[in-house]
């Protein structure tokens, strides 16, 4: 595959979602054929389990049904969406991606890394990202974030306390000290210029040293 896959990861109210919009259309006026999606999302199918996943009313689920769910949703993604923008050259900038599993079920729900990795091996089928940018904001700080946004999407995630927030948060510590080789951590409670600015800057940096 000729193409660039890039994840944007951080916990809620880290701002990459925002910073996805910005650097698709600065990338797009550098002349790269850029697409941008989301996890869990991004195609039909997709979509409908993220529905599933994120309903506030869906409080019984299971912590292993919820890694599945994401894993399932995750592989159908990939065969649709990303693999062939990859064969076709494109830039890939996706919204989420294995790590956030790893974090959230493997850390946070406890059912261990390594376990929710090997779910993913298993969906993913070898198939992960050159560049993973992690936007690093303390939860407190990110939840704070999300209470004045209005547009936002409130989902079941939203609903859990902090102490959940601040587990995720040290599972995305541990998952980007063990994939040092592709994580980048960006400073996310700077201001949005400033954060969107090194976010396209170690984007052409990678893209220009492959």
């Amino acid at each position: 595959m000729t193409g660039y896959f890039i994840t944007f990861e951080g916990p809620e109210g880290a701002g990459k979602t925002t910073v996805l919009g910005i650097l698709q259309e600065e990338l797009s006026k550098k002349g790269y054929d850029v697409v941008c999606t989301r996890e869990p999302g991004g195609i039909d199918i997709a979509e409908q389990i993220r529905s599933v996943i994120l309903d506030k009313n869906n409080t019984k689920m299971d912590a292993r049904t919820e890694a599945l769910l994401y894993a399932a949703s995750r592989r159908q993604h990939l065969v649709e969406k990303v693999i062939p923008a990859l064969e076709e050259g494109k830039m890939v900038l996706c919204d989420r991606f294995v790590d956030s599993s790893l974090a959230y079920q493997g850390y946070a729900r406890e059912l261990g890394i390594d376990e929710v990795l090997s779910i993913n091996e298993f969906a993913i089928n070898g198939l992960m990202p050159s560049l993973t940018l992690f936007f690093d904001i303390q939860p407190e700080k990110g939840l704070t974030r999300i209470k004045k946004n209005d547009e936002r999407e409130v989902n079941r995630l939203d609903l859990e306390k902090l102490s959940f927030h601040q587990k995720v948060y040290e599972g995305y510590v541990k998952v980007a000290n063990r994939f040092k080789d592709r994580f980048y951590t960006i400073n996310a409670e700077n201001t949005l210029d400033v954060v969107a600015k090194e976010a396209l800057e170690l984007i052409e940096k990678h893209v220009n040293k492959g």
